[in-house]
């Protein structure tokens, strides 16, 4: 059975965040989403009244949806579940996607940080939801796997913020080396929270 087509709104939601991903807030355009979405121009005030900051703010939120969502497949991808097997398949997705197509994308959450920080409330906002919307998740199957609860939320707020900077260093580098050092580095740290006890 096939996935029915996403309508123009959910389309214009998610190509926002792959061009966001890519050029960053400030470079996309709210034409260059239209048609990344092959939707009428006309549609981007129907559905988006409060313009490009709108449009932002729903793919920034999209994307946090999405990284949260990842964590259960991650999960199931992993014989025997561990903190460092969780932060290794996190940063495989994109060790994977930079060895096969490239450098060009990066997380649109820390796109839409480092451009729109200090220029609205709202985008300041959804991107701090964001977060919160991989954070849980994370912190939740940290949990799931013996850390205790007082710990999980610290230590998925560690995972995030080294996944991201080691995602900005590679792709300055054009190398993987540095997501391949932090899982390295970092795993038997996350391992070492679990509690043998329980």
């Amino acid at each position: 059975m096939t996935q029915p087509r996403r309508g123009p709104r959910e389309r214009m939601v998610f190509s926002a965040a792959q061009l966001i991903r890519r050029d960053g807030v400030t470079a996309t355009g709210m034409r260059d989403v239209a048609a990344h979405a092959d939707a009428p121009r006309g549609s981007l005030q129907h559905y988006f009244p409060g313009g490009k900051e709108q449009l932002v703010n729903e793919a920034v939120q999209w994307a946090g949806r999405y990284a949260g969502r990842r964590i259960a497949r991650f999960l199931e991808g992993l014989q025997e579940p561990s903190p460092s097997g969780l932060f290794a398949a996190m940063a495989a997705q994109w060790t994977d996607e930079y060895e096969t197509e490239g450098f060009a994308g990066g997380c649109p959450v820390a796109a839409a940080t480092v451009d729109c920080a200090n220029t609205g409330t709202s985008t300041r906002e959804a991107v701090a939801a964001a977060f919160a919307s991989w954070r849980g998740p994370l912190a939740d199957a940290l949990i799931g796997m013996g850390v205790p609860a007082t710990r999980a939320g610290s230590l998925a707020t560690l995972m995030i913020s080294t996944l991201e900077g080691a995602i900005v260093m590679a792709r300055a580098e054009r190398d993987v080396r540095p997501l391949n050092t932090v899982v390295r580095e970092l795993g038997p740290f996350l391992d070492a929270a679990v509690d043998r006890a329980t």
